[in-house]
């Protein structure tokens, strides 16, 4: 027996360990084998080589013993299987080395499907990709309420391949599969069930009964209705596939992200052809698997993991204490209620509160799944107008404006209050920890927390120290950020940090270029062709104009030439109270949170090569040149915290990376290019003579 929670996780008679490391094969009462997939040394179950080649062994001792059934679940109380292990795709070159690879994993998932007994998944916690599709190869499915599902693979370049491709839209409704395969979303039991990919929903007291009915005959397993078969068929699938790729074009374009291309051509050839297409499914898989954006998206998944790994552990912070209830801080306050910490919010009136209560209400809506656990968030979420949570608050972030003085002017309120051991933390955007500590009595608890606008969506926090910074408290500020989901990035103190050091000068060439006379919408295609989540004008209005001025102000006031000029319209702008989204006018009019496109030029031209070298080589440069100065002394670290900050690009792998591919000399050659014909703040960085 394990504990799942405050469940009991049933796990069948007691497993004994047998000849296999990773499996334990046991017999109940009745016959009925459990095979309990366990991986030796690992938190949650993965499908590494040899995993699959010790699961064939297993399954080959079941075809002689002809159990009366057989059930497969996890014993790691995370879940089923979270997918194939992923360490194993990197550095792949060879598209046939991975077929034939993918195909011996084949040939096990197609033993398990073709043995002559029932077969049964038992599901719980999370069962994702390769975990799907063991599942799918049994013959029934059952969920333990909880449970989630989703080919998450997508993500990192691919599309499912051990012959989920053929299993799901065969049992499923195609449309249906191809989305969930498409989005990489997940589902939950109810929405998997109503689907037809489990037959059966559960409590975990009520396995061993399930499992009896399901062996015996008894559970009412989903089929494939006619529906299935007639989506399945060549004329409506071409018709179907082609408005699959238009949907997939707006959120993927075919040029950068080939792997839901691939799943929609896999579908339209062979969908409805089991054999034809699970033959196919590894020749696509392998091809994708070689390709730089999947290499690139798998380099990227393990530096979140390692970007995790920097929080440490042992948090020690339960109440958090904000203070500026505006679009980051009431933000802030609701990201840390809805991990569970207690949360005062303060503002020096009441409406900005009452507004920050109602957008949390309205993420909690969206993010949390049951109405309790919505209550339960707002309930830890005060608002606090006269501010009296600092007493007992063992963080308080200070998020108000970015104005050194009203910073200073807040924390002369603060420090009294604050009891022994508090951390003080600061959500500045740009400001020097150096400059804010001055007015301090104890300067050594100031850090630098600073989030990313959306705070639900940005995972990047900046964790900000200055040279006389407390160790212990930076430790604590780390320990925080990965308890509350989000990824730590230490930095040292100077100006802009990293992310908003390399995104100003981004933003400020499309500025640059809007006084050249090129259309904004031509601007922002130019980065969105290089891959950027929304161009540069567009996420100048996302942040607010207001702010891209301040920041830019601030740089410019230290790095001087080597950032463009600041347009004076710009000033104009902000002085007229245009400042993007938060106001519903900037350089675009925003409807219901969304930029209208509709107003552009008519005679809107097309991107050139030098226009997305104007905007991206910049960030490569600045990056190199926090790198040279040991603000971040990590560039895959650096990588991460540009993808996962500012959304930049992640299938080119970070702007570091992407310099390694392009050849750092050829981007030092481009940009003295870009030097000599529109400045000096092209000039390429001394680091880049070191840079490999």
């Amino acid at each position: 027996m394990d504990v799942l929670g405050d469940r009991v996780l049933e796990l069948g008679p007691k497993p004994e360990s047998g000849p296999y490391r990773h499996f334990k094969l046991t017999r109940d009462s009745d016959g009925i084998a459990w095979l309990l997939f366990d991986r030796e040394g690992a938190s949650a179950n993965t499908l590494s080589s040899d995993v699959m080649a010790e699961f064939n062994t297993a399954l080959a001792s079941l075809e002689s013993q002809r159990p009366a059934g057989l059930v497969i679940r996890s014993a790691k109380t995370s879940g089923f299987i979270a997918g194939a292990d992923v360490n194993e795709f990197r550095g792949a070159t060879d598209p046939k080395a991975v077929e034939t690879a993918i195909g011996q994993a084949h040939a096990v998932i197609d033993r398990l499907e073709g043995l002559k007994v029932p077969t049964v998944a038992v599901i719980h916690g999370f069962c994702l990709g390769g975990g799907l599709e063991v599942a799918l190869a049994c013959q029934s499915r059952i969920a333990i309420d909880g449970a989630r599902f989703g080919f998450p693979e997508v993500m990192l370049g691919l599309h499912p391949g051990l012959g989920g491709t053929a299993r799901f839209t065969g049992l499923v409704n195609p449309m249906q599969a191809m989305t969930l395969m498409l989005t990489g979303k997940t589902i939950d039991a109810r929405k998997a069930k109503s689907l037809g990919l489990v037959d059966a929903v559960t409590q975990e007291r009520h396995v061993r009964n399930a499992v009896k009915d399901a062996v015996l005959g008894r559970l009412k397993r989903a089929r494939p209705v006619l529906l299935n078969t007639v989506l399945n068929l060549g004329p409506v699938k071409g018709f179907l596939a082609s408005r699959m790729r238009a949907e997939a074009e707006k959120a993927a374009p075919h040029e950068h992200y080939p792997a839901p291309y691939a799943l929609i051509d896999l579908w339209e050839k062979h969908g409805g052809d089991k054999v034809a297409m699970l033959a196919a499914e590894k020749t696509s898989f392998a091809n994708l698997m070689v390709t730089p954006t999947a290499q690139n998206l798998i380099r990227v998944f393990f530096l979140r993991d390692e970007m995790k790994k920097t929080a440490g552990s042992g948090n020690k912070i339960s109440h958090v204490h904000v203070i500026g209830a505006g679009a980051m801080g009431g933000d802030i306050a609701a990201w840390c209620a809805n991990q569970g910490l207690r949360v005062s919010l303060a503002d020096m009136k009441p409406e900005p509160i009452a507004g920050a209560m109602k957008r949390a209400a309205d993420l909690f809506g969206k993010i949390i799944h049951k109405r309790t656990d919505v209550r339960d968030a707002l309930d830890r979420l005060v608002p606090d107008l006269d501010g009296e949570g600092v007493r007992n608050a063992d963080l308080i972030i200070e998020a108000v404006p970015e104005k050194l003085e009203l910073k200073q002017k807040v924390y002369a309120g603060l420090e009294p209050k604050m009891k022994a051991g508090a951390i003080l933390a600061t959500n500045t955007s740009s400001i020097p920890l150096q400059d804010l500590r001055t007015t301090l009595k104890s300067p050594e608890r100031l850090v630098g927390l600073h989030f990313f606008n959306p705070v639900s969506r940005l995972q990047l926090v900046e964790v900000v120290s200055h040279d006389g910074s407390d160790p212990q408290m930076l430790k604590q500020a780390l320990a925080f950020v990965g308890a509350i989901d989000r990824l730590p990035l230490p930095v040292k103190s100077s100006p802009g940090f990293l992310v908003n050091r390399a995104l100003t000068p981004y933003m400020l060439e499309a500025m640059v270029m809007l006084d050249e006379k090129i259309d904004k919408t031509t601007i922002d295609a130019a980065a969105e062709k290089f891959g950027m989540p929304m161009g540069p004008i567009e996420l100048a209005d996302q942040v607010g104009l207001d702010i891209c001025l301040a920041v830019g102000d601030m740089l410019r006031s230290k790095f001087g030439d080597l950032l463009p000029p600041t347009p004076a319209w710009l000033r104009e702008k902000v002085a007229k109270g245009e400042l993007g989204r938060k106001s519903g006018k900037g350089f675009y009019l925003w409807k219901d949170g969304k930029a209208d496109k509709s107003s552009g030029s008519a005679s809107t031209a097309e991107p050139t090569p030098e226009m997305i070298d104007r905007l991206v080589l910049p960030m490569s440069n600045v990056c190199v040149a926090c790198l040279r100065e040991g603000i971040v002394d990590n560039p895959d670290t650096v990588d991460g915290a540009m993808i996962f900050g500012t959304g930049y690009a992640p299938f080119r792998g970070g702007p570091l990376n992407y310099a390694r591919s392009r050849g750092p000399e050829n981007v030092a050659s481009a940009l003295r290019e870009l030097a000599a014909k529109f400045g000096g703040r092209f000039t390429p960085d001394a680091g880049w003579d070191s840079f490999k």
